[in-house]
């Protein structure tokens, strides 16, 4: 069948899958204390809350490349 993915494939996605899931936390984490902070600098959390939600636009292409094509 056209567009499913060999164990190899799938593999590499999960695995950055896995990566942005925990870079997202983390940013998550990052931001959160930023907000608290009198001191902090807004242009740098403008740039952890972008790169925030680039990474959850990866998360959900590379989630819906895991899940099959259903026929119409």
């Amino acid at each position: 069948m056209l567009g499913e993915l060999t164990p190899d494939e799938e593999h590499a996605i999960r695995v950055k899958l896995e990566e942005f899931r925990l870079e997202h936390r983390a940013l998550d984490a990052a931001i959160e204390r930023l907000a608290h902070d009198p001191l902090m600098d807004q242009l740098q959390l403008r740039r952890l809350k972008k790169r925030k939600l680039v990474l959850k636009d990866f998360i959900a292409l590379f989630e819906n490349k895991l899940v099959p094509d259903q026929p119409a």
